[in-house]
């Protein structure tokens, strides 16, 4: 395991360019080996470990992947032959339960491990498997391995529980190639669903609604590769306006689409921070101590689950007290790294109350999932001292040249391999 060692108490400045959003690159690549003619060509695919994943996952499978030298992936899906996949591969992420809804539908049968992830409380695949079943499947869960088949999948009426987003997306790929209409009710509104919708429908699939509660999926015989271009990544951008905000700084975000963080724009600004859009662009100048804010997450458009961590970081900081409610996942394991840091933050059934301290101080840290260690990361850049978190593989695979970023801002950041004696530093400068 390496260390990520933050020197903090000075404000981020400059400007930083989003990388392509992580969660729908994994869904369109999975998605791309749906095509039984030509090859897709993805842009603006982010190079965090979770990518390499499941790239190595559809590689096992019998698809060709890879980047060519001006960083554009490329997935041919023809020669997609093996319907297991790998359980060591798997086991890395939830993202990877993608690759059952692209088997069942490309080779009517699939045998897929449930899948591991992040910390962050219960997120069972039920919700998929009801899916596959409903479309005339046949699943059972044997030795870890979700094994299914179905000779031909047939559309059906779908209730989508909890309007997730994993579902959501899964489904749509699967009802891709069925036969018959699919509809997705409750279906997940989140800017990657978009995103998967739009590039199944350049491929020739017929997904209608995608972005309300109601999606309509027409089954096709085929689909084919098409070029594309993944969007802008709201959670990083999300990340480095709370890094830019905790600090006192002045960022400007190269990349955003501003809509799709309207809700923590609004709740930044309420805490003093002064937001200005521009075509592709957001600039942040934050004030010398935020105000408190209090928060409720919720499905999109609502504040997203994915930057509550990051948000609570800079609550830290304020000058009153924040509530914030959880309510999609369990997502406060992080919470004792940042009381040992000075932090004064209580938590019961899903709420944390967050009395904001005049500072924080520096200590050693793990990261407990890769929301988590973005937020342990914005408490260390305001932190007086050295703080070291531990675990940063876990942080890389979700936020591409993390580091990098946050020395090009003015941060004094470097990675240090913990695995040598001499805990040798790299990328120091």
């Amino acid at each position: 395991m390496s260390r990520l060692i933050i020197e903090g108490g000075k404000p981020l400045k400059g400007s930083v360019e989003i990388s392509g959003a992580k969660n729908s690159a994994l869904a369109i690549i999975v998605a791309a080996a749906l095509a039984t003619e030509g090859e897709s060509v993805l842009e603006n695919i982010p190079h965090g470990s979770d990518v390499g994943t499941v790239c190595e996952i559809l590689r096992d499978l019998g698809a060709e992947v890879w980047f060519d030298d001006d960083n554009k992936l490329h997935i041919r899906g023809q020669n997609l032959y093996k319907h297991q996949a790998s359980y060591d591969l798997v086991r890395k992420m939830r993202a990877s339960f993608y690759s059952a809804g692209l088997l069942l539908a490309r080779l009517g049968k699939a045998e897929v491990p449930l899948p591991g992830g992040c910390a962050i409380g219960s997120r069972p695949v039920d919700f998929h498997i009801k899916g596959f079943t409903q479309m005339g499947a046949e699943v059972a869960i044997e030795h870890g391995y979700m094994k299914a088949k179905a000779e031909n999948l047939k559309g059906a009426q779908i209730y989508v529980n909890r309007a997730s987003v994993g579902t959501t997306i899964n489904l749509m790929i699967a009802a891709s190639l069925a036969e018959g209409t699919t509809i997705l009710e409750n279906a997940a509104k989140e800017p990657e669903v978009v995103d998967v919708a739009i590039f199944l429908n350049g491929m020739g699939a017929r997904v209608r609604g995608a972005g309300t509660e109601v999606i309509r999926i027409e089954g096709v015989d085929k689909l084919r590769g098409i070029e594309y271009s993944i969007i802008p990544d709201r959670i990083e951008a999300g990340t480095f306006l709370f890094a830019a905000a905790i600090t006192g700084g002045d960022v400007l975000l190269e990349s955003v689409v501003a809509e799709h963080l309207r809700v923590p724009i609004v709740k930044l600004e309420e805490a003093g921070v002064i937001i200005t859009r521009g075509d592709n662009n957001l600039r942040v100048q934050a004030p010398n101590r935020l105000k408190p804010v209090d928060v409720e997450t919720m499905p999109y458009p609502g504040f997203p689950t994915d930057l509550q961590q990051p948000l609570v970081a800079a609550m830290c900081l304020a000058d009153g007290t924040s509530v914030v409610r959880e309510t999609i996942f369990d997502r406060f394991r992080y919470v004792d790294e940042l009381r040992r840091m000075g932090a004064d933050i209580k938590t019961d059934q899903g709420t944390a109350i967050i009395r904001g301290v005049p500072s924080l101080t520096s200590a050693p840290v793990e990261i407990t999932d890769l929301r988590a260690g973005a937020a342990l990361a914005i408490a260390g850049l305001a932190a007086e001292g050295r703080t070291e978190l531990n675990g940063v593989e876990i942080l890389e695979r979700g936020y591409e040249f993390f580091a990098d970023k946050l020395r090009q801002l003015g941060a004094k950041v470097y990675k240090e391999d913990s695995n040598i004696d001499d805990r040798r530093k790299v990328a120091i400068k």
